[in-house]
């Protein structure tokens, strides 16, 4: 089983990689026409900084947009991917140039460039993931991962050998922060319920400050930040990076068991090569969104910039992936407290917070 999955991953890699080369450069966007029939409706979308591959939300919401293009035979979906902030605002022009009827610009990052491009052009349609820049003309898709992130905390404090747990960004923006906000909330949950002292390296929520690599795309960066925390002491660590946390799933799994990791936004056992090394993942459900969003759009909707949608652990926006490889080693115990923390989450009844959850 595992030779198979692993030829699977390679192969959507390779591809990937080939998609990205012709891309790239911003000047002969890549595109999936749709089939026959009607008057065909073309979503565009402009990747952050982290490119197509990037085994995280840009790749997510990539699939987003092809689930749509299934769904609805004449709609038709194209990507450019940006290599340098500088490229958000040309792509997003080109995208308004070509007549797109959607464009979608994917992630915090693009906020700015997102914003003035649509008050500059108030008559297209655009979507966002993770940001609301709030201009009308503009979908905003958001997730409150610190409730699926609060789940985590407590399966690695329930399951760390060591009494140390870690996590760390790729940048200090809310849609980062706020896994490590839910993350840290849920360890200390759990310290709660069981009188235990585990310790969350890397994120001081109430100070707001923490270990970053100040990337989403270097693998080396993300395995000089965990390296650093595993030296600590934490035998689980969360990376919220992108592709730089492929350097810490990509070492843990080296480490033969030394420490393992949660990974987030798309299930790690599905998106990278290291499900050995993965517990879990905090799923950011952007295909769900993204599909949702362009379907209505294409059916003639007006998509309302407020509220915009919000994914929750009610509306499955949001969730904890399986255990996968962990299944058998995670106490049934501790499955059955997280299922019940779930219900209470997203009943109302146990609250979580941070500074960084969509307003």
């Amino acid at each position: 089983m595992r030779s198979v999955r692993g030829m699977r991953i390679a192969s959507v890699v390779v591809a990937g990689g080939l998609v990205l080369s012709a891309a790239a450069c911003g000047e002969a966007p890549e595109s999936n026409n749709a089939g026959s029939g009607g008057e065909k409706y073309t979503a565009c979308m402009v990747t952050d900084v982290g490119g197509i591959d990037d085994k995280s939300f840009n790749a997510s919401a990539w699939k987003g947009l092809e689930d749509a293009k299934a769904e609805n035979a004449n709609i038709v979906t194209k990507y450019v991917a940006s290599k340098a902030e500088a490229d958000y605002e040309p792509n997003l022009t080109q995208y308004v140039n070509q007549d797109c009827d959607f464009i979608l610009a994917v992630g915090g990052l693009m906020q700015d460039a997102t914003k003035k491009i649509a008050e500059a052009n108030p008559d297209q349609q655009f979507g966002i993931v993770d940001a609301k820049p709030g201009v009308a003309n503009v979908f905003p898709m958001q997730f409150d991962t610190a409730q699926a992130g609060f789940l985590a905390g407590y399966v690695a404090a329930g399951m760390t050998q060591s009494g140390k747990v870690g996590t760390y960004g790729g940048m200090k923006i809310p849609p980062v922060t706020i896994f490590m906000d839910g993350f840290v909330d849920g360890v200390a949950h759990y310290n709660q319920a069981k009188g235990k002292t585990v310790q969350a390296l890397g994120w001081n929520k109430a100070t707001q400050n923490g270990s970053f690599t100040n990337d989403f795309v270097k693998q080396d960066e993300g395995k000089k930040v965990s390296d650093a925390l595993v030296a600590q002491g934490a035998d689980i660590i969360m990376p919220v990076a992108g592709g730089a946390g492929l350097g810490t799933t990509g070492a843990a799994q080296a480490s033969g068991g030394k420490y393992n990791t949660i990974w987030v936004d798309v299930d790690g056992c599905e998106s990278t090569p290291n499900c050995p090394a993965i517990i879990t993942t905090v799923v950011k459900n952007i295909p769900g969104a993204v599909k949702d969003a362009v379907l209505k759009a294409a059916g003639g909707e007006k998509l309302s910039a407020d509220p915009g949608f919000v994914g929750t652990l009610a509306n499955d926006g949001v969730s904890l992936a399986p255990y996968h490889d962990f299944d058998s080693k995670v106490p049934a115990e501790l499955k059955a407290e997280v299922d019940k923390l779930k219900a209470d989450i997203a009943a109302g009844t146990v609250k979580v917070e941070s500074a960084a959850q969509p307003k």
